[in-house]
């Protein structure tokens, strides 16, 4: 019966290392939360910009006429610009939490694990991003905002097999509001806040409570 435990705990270990060596499990939850706080304030930014709110934002039978203090050319490039500007702050303060928990983990954050992630989640987000420039490029300025949800999600649900499968969760919360934001085009800014700000912070939350704040 003893032998049959050590068995089972030599197993266990075995099992432990293996995932260890082909999955990024340094990914902090911090981050997440980090990347909510940053999507938020971007989101409120674009709303006070173009003098519209979150819940009538970016209306589907978009006009010049619509924002009467923008054309169509300065909408883009606006929402090109904190879209860019969202992307680099939430990678920086991402990166930033990572490796603070790769170090403390005594980890290194690019490994075999980490790149194979990375390659996962690059090709969709890729190609949604240059969907997306298209669809601002034929003034379909309502369709980018569910259409980064859908394809942001596809990259998780892609990625997720490479690290904790907690983010699985998340892909389908982030593919199915992109989705419902198709049919519900008066209100994507607010769908997009939701999508990239409100569920990154209460993954992240739970995530950091679940795997980390144990071991602080």
């Amino acid at each position: 019966m003893h032998e049959s435990r050590e068995h089972l705990q030599t197993l266990t270990e075995i099992r432990s290392l293996m995932e260890r060596s082909s999955k990024f499990l340094s990914l902090s939850g911090l981050s997440g939360v980090s990347a909510g706080v940053i999507a938020l304030v971007g989101a409120i930014i674009v709303s006070v910009h173009l003098q519209t709110g979150l819940f009538t934002a970016l209306h589907h039978d978009y006009s010049d006429a619509y924002y009467t203090h923008m054309n169509r050319q300065e909408v883009r490039q606006f929402l090109v610009m904190v879209a860019l500007i969202v992307l680099v702050l939430a990678l920086l303060s991402g990166s930033y939490f990572t490796i603070r928990k790769a170090r403390r983990q005594g980890q290194t954050i690019w490994n075999t694990s980490s790149q194979r992630l990375v390659w996962a989640m690059l090709v969709p987000l890729a190609t949604g991003g240059v969907f997306c420039l298209a669809l601002l490029q034929y003034n379909l300025i309502w369709l980018a905002f569910p259409v980064t949800l859908i394809f942001y999600g596809l990259a998780l649900l892609n990625g997720s097999k490479y690290t904790l499968r907690d983010v699985e969760s998340l892909a389908y919360c982030e593919i199915g509001l992109g989705l419902l934001s198709l049919f519900w085009p008066g209100y994507n800014l607010l769908t997009w806040a939701l999508g990239f700000g409100v569920l990154h912070i209460v993954y992240g939350l739970a995530m950091y409570f679940k795997y980390e704040r144990t071991t602080e």
